[in-house]
């Protein structure tokens, strides 16, 4: 007959000693258990050390514990907030292009806006507007500095004519036709504007450079100092371009001349404004003293 396979420990001198082992393990531990007991109740300060040392071994193995189950239990809550994240990236998305060309056409009616204001406001400073007109072109690579108006003759439009956009002032208007003008920006090198300097009334000449820049050189004053941020207006002088239209701004520190920039860019405009041309009132003149004659020498009648 074949042996029965439910043995018992006696049978086996393996199964014997394993089973011996274990108790013997067992009562170690429950020794060693009941020791420290005794000795934690009786002299803790004693049992202090070997309680900081168990402490440091099991620490960092009970925390990398908690950390690994915390990795697990977020990971079911992270891959949620990725998807989340990922639709509402998706629906800004949508809405930031369903957007896009409203923003464009609000920035665009919103520059018209403020252009279209300060003409209008500039209208109203000027006493003698002859024409708003359209700046059609302007050349910018040549050394000569030219501008086209689409407004002439027929509109009232004559030869020394200053144009002035809402930043300042542009040049004067050079040929006439029936319904274009062409006008001299101050940029260019056949342009002299009598300025003053703003912060002391510092006269000037601002001469085009054909570069797009200025040339402001001192005319009373010499080796005058000029600063960067200087601002020139028109002076008046010369009956053209009436009192204190803004021409250009020193760019660096100089003397004698400096650069400048001017403040109407022709290349960015689309309305200019035609002026009338500027006189300087002359003062009246003093009173003639008419010496009347007397008759002190005259011989008495008879």
């Amino acid at each position: 007959m074949a042996p029965s396979r439910n043995r018992r420990p006696g049978f086996s001198r393996r199964a014997q000693y394993g089973l011996f082992l274990g108790y013997v393990i067992a009562v170690a531990g429950a020794i060693v258990a009941v020791i420290l007991l005794v000795l934690a109740r009786l002299n803790p300060p004693a049992f202090a050390p070997m309680r900081a040392t168990i402490a440091e071994v099991t620490t960092p193995v009970s925390s990398g514990l908690a950390g690994l189950g915390r990795g697990i239990a977020s990971i079911p809550a992270g891959i949620g907030n990725h998807f989340t994240v990922m639709q509402k990236n998706a629906t800004l998305r949508k809405e930031l292009e369903a957007n896009r060309a409203l923003l464009l056409r609000a920035r665009t009616l919103s520059y018209d806006n403020h252009r279209l204001k300060t003409l209008l406001h500039l209208r109203e400073r000027v006493a003698d507007p002859v024409v708003a007109a359209r700046l059609v072109s302007s050349s910018a690579a040549s050394t000569r500095r030219y501008a086209v108006l689409n407004a002439g003759s027929w509109q009232g439009v004559r030869i020394g004519q200053p144009v002035r956009g809402p930043e300042g002032l542009i040049g004067r208007i050079l040929e006439t036709g029936p319904n274009t003008a062409r006008v001299l920006l101050i940029t260019d090198p056949e342009s002299i504007v009598p300025v003053r300097r703003t912060r002391d009334g510092l006269p000037a000449l601002a001469a085009g450079r054909g570069d797009g820049m200025i040339d402001v050189r001192s005319v009373m004053v010499s080796n005058a100092a000029f600063e960067a941020g200087d601002v020139f207006v028109t002076s008046g002088t010369g009956g053209i371009y009436s009192p204190n239209i803004p021409v250009a701004r020193i760019v660096r520190r100089s003397r004698d001349t400096a650069l400048a920039r001017s403040f109407a860019q022709p290349d960015t405009l689309d309305f200019a404004l035609v002026q009338q041309g500027f006189m300087p009132i002359q003062p009246p003149a003093p009173p003639a003293t008419a010496n009347a004659p007397t008759n002190a020498g005259a011989p008495a009648t008879p």
